[in-house]
C-alpha cells in the first residue's frame, strides 16, 4: 500500500521560492528512469506491477519528489535490482535531501544555476569551453566581480555578492584531495577583452598560468589563426560522472541555463570538445601565449 502523502491530496501551502532538486535526488531520479527503461516497462506498466500512483512515479522520475523507502523498494523489486546496486540506491534515497555548501546563497541565485552548482560538485571531470570569458573555476575574485557587474548591470548588490561568493566557493572543487579534473578551452578573444582594468587582467592571466601548472588542470587557448571553429556559437560545459553515459551538458545562454542529457546531445558535444582540443594550442604553447599577453598589459 502506498504512503498517504503519495496517494492523498495535500493542502496548499503559502507560495515560496521552489528549491531546486538536490544533486542526489536528480541522480536517483535518472537512475530509476534508466532502470525502468532497461526493464522494458512503461510508467503505466510499473503502476500495474507496484500500485505506485502514476503521477507519483512521474514526479519521482523527474526529481520533483523523493520516493519513500517502501516505494523505492517496490520499484527496485519490479526492475529486478539486487546486490550492491540496490544498496547504493537505498543510500542515495536516504541522502537525497542533503544540500551542499550552496545552502544559504540560493535565495539570490536562479534555480537552474543552483542546480548546476550541485551537479558540478558531484562531477569527476569538467570540460569547459569559453568564447567570451575566462572559465568561472579559474577566475580571480576581481575578474569575477567585474564580469558579473558587467553582465548584470541592473542586479542588486546582494545578488552580485551571492554570484561572486558562489563562484569563488565553487573553486574549492579544485582543492580537494580528489579534485575535479578540469579541462579549460578558451578562445583567444576572451583574453584580449579588458575586464575591469589592465591590472585585473594581468592578475587574471597570472592566475591562469599558475593554475595551468597543476596536474588536474589543463588549459588550452584556441588562437585567432585557427579561424572559424565549432565553438564560435557559444560556450558550454560537459560534466562527467562515474557512471558511463551520465554526462550532462550545461549551456549558460541569454534564455537562461540549459541542460542536455540525451545521448545524441552528449555525443555531439563530446565530438565538438575533441575538435576544439585538436585545433587549440598545446598546453606549453598556451602558457607562452598567456605570458606574452600578460607582458603586453
Amino acid at each position: 500500500m502506498q504512503e498517504k502523502e503519495e496517494l492523498g491530496a495535500v493542502a496548499p501551502l503559502p507560495r515560496t521560492k521552489r528549491q531546486p532538486p538536490t544533486v542526489r535526488l536528480r541522480r536517483l531520479a535518472a537512475e530509476l528512469r534508466r532502470l525502468r527503461q532497461e526493464a522494458g516497462l512503461s510508467q503505466a506498466e510499473v503502476t500495474e506491477k507496484t500500485d505506485v500512483n502514476l503521477a507519483t512515479l512521474h514526479r519521482i522520475e523527474t526529481a520533483k519528489t523523493k520516493p519513500q523507502l517502501r516505494t523505492l523498494n517496490a520499484l527496485l523489486d519490479a526492475y529486478g535490482v539486487t546486490g550492491s546496486q540496490r544498496t547504493d540506491l537505498v543510500a542515495l534515497q536516504k541522502e537525497a535531501k542533503q544540500r551542499g555548501w550552496l545552502h544559504g546563497l540560493e535565495a539570490n541565485l536562479p534555480d537552474k544555476y543552483s542546480a548546476y552548482i550541485g551537479l558540478e560538485a558531484e562531477a569527476k571531470q569538467a570540460i569547459n569551453y569559453e568564447s567570451l570569458f575566462v572559465p568561472g573555476l579559474l577566475q580571480t575574485e576581481d575578474y569575477a566581480q567585474a564580469v558579473i557587474r558587467g553582465v548584470l548591470p541592473t542586479a542588486a548588490e546582494a545578488e552580485v555578492d551571492s554570484f561572486v561568493t558562489a563562484r569563488m566557493q565553487r573553486q574549492a572543487l579544485l582543492e580537494h584531495e580528489a579534485p575535479l579534473r578540469l579541462w579549460a578551452i578558451i578562445d583567444q578573444a576572451a583574453l584580449h577583452r579588458t575586464v575591469g582594468s589592465d591590472a585585473i587582467m594581468r592578475a587574471q592571466l597570472t592566475h591562469l598560468l599558475q593554475q595551468a601548472q597543476r596536474p588536474h588542470i589543463t588549459v588550452q587557448v584556441i588562437p585567432f589563426s585557427a579561424g572559424a571553429h565549432p565553438g564560435m556559437p557559444g560556450s558550454f560545459i560537459v560534466l562527467k560522472f562515474d557512471a558511463e553515459g551520465s554526462d550532462v551538458i550545461h549551456i549558460d545562454s541569454m534564455a537562461g541555463d540549459l541542460f542536455f542529457e540525451k545521448e545524441a546531445d552528449i555525443r555531439q558535444y563530446n565530438h565538438i570538445c575533441e575538435h576544439l582540443r585538436a585545433i587549440a594550442l598545446s598546453p606549453t604553447d598556451t602558457a607562452a601565449l598567456l605570458t606574452s599577453l600578460r607582458e603586453d598589459r
